[in-house]
This record gives C-alpha cells, sequence and structure tokens, in this order.
C-alpha cells in the first residue's frame, strides 16, 4: 500500500504542476540535465551512452510534453493499481520499469527503493492481489498461471 502511496502522491504532485501538465518544460529541464556532460573530473548523469543518446533523441523531437503526461497518468495508473490491489503485478511492472527508466537517467532518490519493492510485488503476484479487487477480477480475466472464466479457447470448454 505504501508503494502505490508514493506512486499516487508523485503523480498528483506533477498533475498539479503547470510545468509539467502544460508543455512538460520540467521534463525538458529534467532531460536536458540527465544528458549533460560536465568537465572532467565530474561525471554525467547517465552512466550509458546509448541511453544518453535515447533521452538526446527524445530531446530533439521536442516530446517533452507527451512524455510528462505518460508519466504523470503512468504514475497515478500504478499507484491507484498498487493501492487499490487491480492487476497488482502489472501495475508494479509498469512502476518499476519507470523506476529503472528514472535510475538510467541518473535519479537515485526513492527510485532503488520503489524498484525493490516492485520486484517484489511482481514475484508475490499470486498472492499480493488476495485483499484488493484482484481477489475477484484475476479469477475471471486468468493468470499466467490459470485460466480466467472468461477467457476460453474452445466452445466445448464453454460450455463444460
Amino acid at each position: 500500500m505504501s508503494v502505490g502511496v508514493a506512486w499516487l502522491d508523485g503523480g498528483l504532485h506533477k498533475l498539479t504542476d503547470p510545468t509539467w501538465t502544460q508543455g512538460g518544460t520540467a521534463m525538458r529541464t529534467y532531460w536536458e540535465r540527465a544528458v549533460a556532460i560536465p568537465d572532467a573530473p565530474g561525471r554525467p548523469p547517465i552512466s550509458y551512452e546509448w541511453y544518453r543518446d535515447f533521452i538526446a533523441a527524445l530531446l530533439a523531437s521536442d516530446l517533452e510534453g507527451a512524455f510528462a503526461w505518460l508519466i504523470t497518468i503512468g504514475e497515478i495508473a500504478v499507484g491507484l493499481g498498487l493501492i487499490l490491489g487491480v492487476l497488482t503485478g502489472i501495475a508494479a511492472f509498469f512502476g518499476a520499469l519507470m523506476n529503472m527508466s528514472f535510475l538510467l537517467a541518473g535519479s537515485a532518490s526513492t527510485n532503488p527503493v520503489l524498484f525493490t519493492l516492485a520486484v517484489g510485488l511482481i514475484l508475490a503476484w499470486k498472492v499480493a492481489g488476495y485483499y484488493g479487487f484482484d481477489r475477484y477480477l484475476l479469477p475471471r480475466l486468468g493468470t499466467p498461471w490459470r485460466r480466467g472464466r472468461l477467457v476460453r479457447t474452445s466452445p466445448r470448454e464453454a460450455t463444460g
């Protein structure tokens, strides 16, 4: 639950911040700092050149506005999914994906802890939804280890 609250808080903060929602200037500033290479003996925030090139390509394409909204909505969705227990493993996976992206961009903050907890939730997905909506949702939709009631592979299986 606390992991979900952290994600929801981060997303709501961005949602109410015009530098995120009106053009993505906060995203651009973050990317510009991430790709900057300081004079020696300083170290760049991004250790991997391929990731620095990726962020530089996003900067050159002026995609900061779209990515600002993608991150904002993504953080809110991950937070709500984890708090409510809706598709817990999938929400945890996308939270871990965002954490890894932030870590690759040189932003430590709470990302290592949230990443580790997200991996734990992914590994515990089979029981992680016991108290949330997944308790009712997953038997209908199915999981990687069991087919759901709404998913049938043949007409015979649907009637039997």
